[in-house]
């Protein structure tokens, strides 16, 4: 435990979701297979045991717990950093130091830094899954190219395999792998493709005979292979913990790169197992670990570790294959030091405005945890963005450090030309804003691997001093480029206020400002290198135009640096760069621009240079030479530079007039009550935050308990969450009928926020549901359902059919291993369930007497859901994939207007003992 002065403000924790500031959170590191988590999730696909402490004064000091199992980072209490690991560990600190960049710079000492991209993996990413077979590859590549729109690098998810075997082609959809990587690299385009760690146990196979063979697999207790369940089927897993696992699977890796693969995406690796309720396998299998990084230990030991691991085999296969060129690895899984050998994105996300902003903070924390290189799925991986949420999305990702647009099998297209021209044309020009700023972004991937500081860097960092710069979440530095976004549908980036650090900040553009595109300022005393609106990395040449783009401080000075070598290899290793220092000094009114100092090898190429002098408001003045030569710059007198920012503003603002932003096919319209059935709603008050869906079976599909930031429930918007159904059988009528709703109050009748739905299910019956935070025990959520007959024919005797009233929630497990349902049966006796036991039915006297929880012993915590026993005829408990269901059935019988079918029922959050 560190104790801290009051002011101190926390960062750090890795891959976590929620907000940039982690003040008050609570994380567990324990890799997981996240699909669709939420700002409450807890454990996400990467462990980082480090927090950054920004001290009251502006100072900083990191602390890292040098443990590789479970951890708890608990920063709840204020001013204090506290961790909790099973057996005992070092803590490391690192500072204090006068800023936060120097304590980053610190901790790369111990944990490295990141591998050097190749340049073309900094261009723009398509993705999806999956481009089904190498015609439709080829066609979306020379889509990019017919529309202009820039694009590096098209992505094979796991349907270009045969059967999801690893290391193998689809011999109809992928006939010849190496004739197409030859068809996209003559227009310029790379190919990545993915390899997961699951390894189909199949005889023949020659991944599996070799594996078996070499003897890599992870063991059971027994000493037998685990076999879990992935795509293929039942598979058997390499155990990346030895060198002889890791030899084994880079020689596979290094003839798989012949087929021309460019770089290979390693997903699954947390390990993900299917069919269990902890999403992995069981702690209790053993690792055959080299003895310096901990030898023979259980799973428990290796879990966090295994996709770093896996990520290094694989990075370390590409570097066998071709040594003049560096290896490109994107992982899903990662540890504290995995930027040393692969890229990672921030896992399966949603397809919504929470999910957009979110991804900002999750990059930065990413960067602030020592991996620079990282992004997310643009537009959402799950769902099916909008067009004004996929444009501002790509306004935004195009300037994250690793851009790549990605999503889910089943969605719409999610490609930029998808969503009509106008957000095609928003997706046009923020890309070919980042490949104009390549130059800058590559410079500082330079300086990153040299000296650990990230690229994407939290606006704090340009005065850390100032507590309010600390908690913005939709700007962020590009070095001394400073970008100003929005994530709220109504406002664009233009039309919000943003906070800007002390000193000269000047607003400028390339004459692309757009109503859906982030807002960009370069930082007094900087000097920014920019190159051409290219469509990929290879058009490029070292003779372009380059272009200086010059904020000049209060005292008239700036300064730059351009980073510039191959592009590819390890050349610049050798001295073959070229690292140019720029400065630029106002002597009388004249602003000289030179070089000040350079390093490396490479001679200067002969090239013209573009000085563009910022005034403020967006008015630059420009001039022309020679780079390398000294040019000089007469600055306009004062008035003259009024007249200039003035005019500037004004064409700005005719601009952003003239252009539409891009229309929203979800815009809301109607009376209150059709708007209310067609946005989430949000019941919050007290210890409680819930959004209702009402359009789709009126679900819960978000309950967050406040005062311990833990999300209870977490679904998307058409499956799972709370559902009810009004039958025996799975997902009968109710759970997908569009409710009305029929009353909201924020304060009625006792109740501080409440919601009352209804839906249609057809024979004349209606499902009914009351939500409410109640007033005067606002740390219980109540919620009253009912099956109610409302127009049932006369000839049944006014009696429905047979219908029974199902309470369906599907509960997060944020621990899965430790977890139990627990209850005092009817009959006396105290009963648990386990995962272990599967699904099981509570009938009769061994009912819950009233009252059930779902015990996380980690988190020290119950959910308790009580009931009235008389209403309840059956309870069923079943242990998913990550989740449970936790069901309360009534009677099957027909109902009446007299004799409707009712549950009642509270939940409420305990400590446990």
């Amino acid at each position: 435990i560190e104790q801290l002065p009051s002011g101190t403000s926390f960062y750090g924790t890795g891959e976590a979701s929620g907000p940039l500031e982690r003040t008050g959170k609570r994380v567990f590191t324990w890799n997981t297979d996240a699909w669709g988590f939420g700002p409450g999730t807890t454990s996400l696909y990467q462990s980082h045991p480090w927090v950054l402490a920004v001290l009251p004064d502006g100072k900083a000091f990191g602390v890292l717990a040098d443990t590789t199992r479970r951890c708890e980072i608990d920063l709840r209490q204020e001013c204090t950093i506290k961790f909790s690991a099973p057996s005992a560990y070092p803590i490391i600190t690192f500072g204090p130091y006068n800023s936060p960049a120097e304590v980053m710079m610190s901790l790369s000492h111990a944990i490295g830094t990141v591998a050097m991209p190749p340049k073309w993996s900094l261009g723009y990413h398509q993705c999806r899954w999956s481009y089904d077979s190498s015609e439709k590859v080829l066609k979306v590549v020379r889509t990019f190219r017919e529309k202009g729109i820039p694009c590096d690098v098209i992505w094979m998810d796991i349907d270009y395999m045969d059967g999801f075997r690893c290391f193998t082609f689809d011999s109809n959809r992928f006939p010849d792998p190496k004739s197409m990587a030859d068809d996209l690299h003559s227009i310029g385009c790379k190919s990545i493709w993915m390899l997961d760690p699951g390894i189909k146990k199949e005889k023949g196979y020659f991944v599996y005979e070799s594996g078996s063979e070499t003897d890599v697999w992870i063991k059971k207790a027994d000493d037998s292979p685990f076999i879990g369940e992935v795509w293929p089927g039942d598979c058997v897993f390499p155990d990346f913990t030895c060198e002889r696992t890791r030899t084994w699977w880079a020689s596979l890796v290094k003839d798989f790169v012949s087929n021309g693969v460019d770089g290979i995406w390693n997903d699954m690796n947390e390990p993900a197992v299917f069919k269990t309720t902890t999403k992995t396998m069981p702690e209790s299998n053993i690792h055959r670990g080299d003895a310096d990084i901990g030898g023979v230990q259980n799973h428990s030991y290796y879990h966090n570790v295994y996709g770093m691991l896996m990520a290094r085999s694989t990075y370390e296969g590409m570097a066998m294959s071709n040594t003049d060129k560096r290896p490109f690895v994107l992982t899903r899984a990662g540890f504290i030091g995995s930027q040393r050998y692969a890229a990672t994105w921030t896992g399966d996300n949603l397809s919504n405005w929470e999910h957009m902003h979110m991804s900002l903070p999750m990059v930065l924390q990413l960067g602030l945890s020592g991996q620079p290189l990282s992004g997310p799925d643009i537009g959402g991986f799950a769902g099916n963005a909008t067009p004004k949420l996929f444009g501002r999305w790509m306004g935004v990702g195009a300037l994250f450090p690793f851009s790549r647009g990605h999503s889910e099998t089943g969605s719409i297209d999610h490609e930029p030309w998808s969503f009509g021209e106008e957000c095609e044309e928003v997706c046009r020009l923020a890309l070919l804003r980042r490949y104009r700023l390549l130059p800058h972004i590559y410079t500082l991937f330079y300086l990153s691997h040299k000296k650990g500081a990230p690229v994407a860097a939290p606006l704090f960092f340009a005065d850390s001093q100032d507590p309010e710069l600390r908690k913005i979440e939709t700007s962020f530095l590009l070095g001394p480029l400073l970008i100003c976004a929005s994530t709220s549908p109504e406002k664009g980036a233009h039309e919000c206020a943003h906070k800007l650090p002390k000193g000269v900040w000047s607003r400028f553009d390339f004459g692309d400002s757009h109503p859906d595109l982030p807002v960009m300022y370069l930082q007094g005393g900087a000097i920014l290198p920019v190159g051409l609106p290219i469509k990929h990395v290879g058009e490029a040449s070292l003779e372009d135009d380059l272009s200086l783009i010059v904020s000049l401080d209060e005292n008239g000075k700036a300064e730059g640096v351009l980073f510039e070598d191959a592009g590819d290899g390890y050349g610049f290793t050798q001295e073959n760069y070229l690292l140019t220092y720029y400065v630029a000094q106002v002597h009388s009114s004249v602003v000289s621009v030179k070089v000040l100092k350079t390093e490396g090898s490479w001679n200067r190429p002969k090239r013209n240079l573009n000085i563009s002098i910022l005034l403020g408001g967006g008015a630059m003045i420009s001039s022309h030479g020679v780079d390398g030569e000294e040019l000089h710059i007469t600055m306009p007198s004062g008035s003259e530079v009024s007249n200039l920012v003035a005019t500037s503003e004004l064409e700005l603002k005719k601009r952003l007039e003239m252009i539409s932003p891009i229309p929203d096919i979800d815009e809301p319209s109607g009376q209150e009550g059709a708007e209310l059935s067609k946005i989430p709603i949000d019941l919050k008050s007290g210890d409680w935050l819930l959004k209702v869906v009402p359009w789709i079976g009126g679900r819960i599909i978000s309950m967050t308990h406040l005062p311990t930031d833990s999300q209870w429930l977490h679904s998307r918007i058409e499956i799972n969450g709370y559902e009810e159904y009004s039958g025996t059988e799975y997902r009968s009528a109710g759970c997908t009928e569009e409710y009305k709703v029929v009353r909201r109050y924020l304060e009625h009748s006792g109740e501080e926020e409440s919601i009352s739905l209804e839906g249609d299910i057809g024979g004349g019956l209606v499902l009914q549901r009351h939500i409410s935070i109640l007033k005067d025990n606002p740390k219980i959520v109540q919620i009253n359902s009912s099956i109610q007959a409302r127009n049932v024919g006369a000839g049944s005797g006014g009696f429905s059919r047979l219908v029974c009233l199902r309470v369906h929630p599907t509960f997060t497990l944020l621990h899965p291993t430790e977890v139990v349902v627990a209850f005092t049966a009817i009959n006396g006796s105290k009963q648990e369930c386990s995962p272990e036991s599967g699904e099981v039915t509570l009938e009769g006297d061994l009912r819950p007497n009233g009252e059930w929880m779902l015990v996380d012993k980690c988190a020290g915590v119950s959910l308790v859901n009580t009931f009235d026993p008389s209403q309840v005829s059956k309870c069923l408990v079943h242990w998913g994939t990550g989740d449970l269901n936790m069901e309360l059935w009534s009677e099957e019988r027909p109902v009446s207007k007299d004799t409707p079918l009712t549950i009642c029922h509270q939940y409420e959050l305990r400590q446990t003992c």
